[in-house]
């Protein structure tokens, strides 16, 4: 099965002249449509029950006719898991390589729990303890003393005192000293703040999704001990090209529609091409087994197709007759391959030559590659 967003639908509710709102916004019908025909039993503060939650992120119709559309394509047992851990004690961990959609599910999963997806901690190699935990207005700390007022609360903090759901993205590449503190706020629900001599204990509803990436290097590995706080959800790329190459159709047209570039724009076959080429270099192997590949170190998720897709997209409508085609396109799916300028350039170029070469339907686009030579 698969993995990654559908198009992205915006509701009058999205305020006017943001380029991308938030999922609670972009999706408000949808969500109070779910709200009202769900009478199943929600956990403390849940906005819908997990059968919602679910049937929010695969998409379904109701009972009125409301069409949820889905914004997971893939194993429906996944996300199951995902929301039954949330609705226990256990925190959640969405695991995969970049461009599998663990971002965009831990929104999804926090606007349709706690219709909030902004309680965000963006994990990077310098992000402080104190984004995990709280850090102090030093004006006020200064003229008043530690106090409530002078004491700036991190999300998850806010998330602890609202019972809400707390994102961290990118939990990998917090420093280990930091990804600490995490242990004891998952365990005990509790966050002290001996300044004050008080704590703060969470309210029920509260939980913690996290995301990471399992092919990134340089990174800060878990301890075994926060390991075992959190139910690990990996996210597997798509198992088929069909799959693939409808998520890439679907988020293509929806990024069109923002870009105010023509519906159409896209087409199905330069779609399937660029998704083609993607998961034969991904895999090793192309569609039909026959040949041997080498891969490239650039990962080439669903993502990255995409990105490629909508840079031809743009390409195609201000510069060239509005509809993609290999010339289009061809640029930006070198760039995406060719990461390393030796390494990945050998490989391309052995691809190019070796199987596009003697793809008749395809001889646009090798000369659209070889001329960029």
């Amino acid at each position: 099965m698969t993995t990654h967003p559908a198009a992205d639908q915006a509701t009058d509710q999205a305020p006017d002249g943001v380029l991308r709102p938030h999922a609670e916004q972009a999706f408000a019908g949808e969500l109070a449509a779910l709200a009202a025909a769900d009478d199943r039993p929600r956990p403390p503060r849940w906005r819908l029950s997990p059968w919602a939650v679910t049937t929010y992120l695969l998409g379904g119709t109701l009972a009125d006719g409301t069409v949820i559309s889905p914004k997971y394509v893939g194993r429906r047992r996944l996300m199951e898991v995902a929301v039954a851990s949330l609705a226990t004690d256990r925190a959640l961990l969405l695991l995969g390589v970049p461009g599998t959609a663990k971002t965009w599910v831990s929104e999804h999963l926090a606007a349709a729990i706690s219709g909030d997806s902004t309680l965000l901690v963006q994990g990077t190699a310098g992000t402080p303890e104190e984004s995990l935990r709280y850090g102090w207005n030093y004006a006020r700390l200064l003229a008043e003393g530690p106090s409530r007022g002078a004491l700036v609360p991190s999300p998850v903090m806010r998330a602890m005192e609202s019972g809400a759901i707390a994102r961290i993205e990118e939990l990998t590449r917090i420093p280990a000293d930091v990804q600490d503190a995490l242990i004891s706020l998952l365990s005990e629900k509790t966050m002290p703040v001996p300044e004050l001599d008080t704590e703060v204990q969470a309210r029920p509803g509260f939980n913690v999704v996290a995301t990471a990436n399992n092919r990134d290097k340089g990174v800060n590995d878990l301890s075994s001990a926060l390991q075992r706080r959190f139910t690990t959800v990996v996210l597997p790329l798509p198992d088929t090209l069909a799959e693939e190459v409808d998520i890439v159709r679907t988020r293509v047209a929806s990024l069109s529609t923002g870009l105010a570039l023509p519906a159409d724009v896209a087409h199905a076959d330069e779609v399937a091409r660029v998704v083609q080429v993607f998961r034969e270099l991904r895999s090793g192997s192309t569609d039909d087994q026959r040949t041997a590949l080498r891969s490239p170190t650039a990962t080439l998720s669903t993502a990255e197709a995409i990105s490629v897709v909508v840079n031809g997209a743009t390409l195609a409508a201000h510069f060239g007759d509005g509809r993609v085609g290999a010339d289009d396109v061809a640029a930006s799916l070198v760039g995406a391959v060719v990461k390393d300028p030796l390494q990945d350039r050998i490989v391309w170029q052995e691809y190019l030559e070796t199987v596009v070469r003697d793809r008749r339907e395809w001889a646009d686009l090798y000369r659209a590659c070889r001329d960029l030579d």
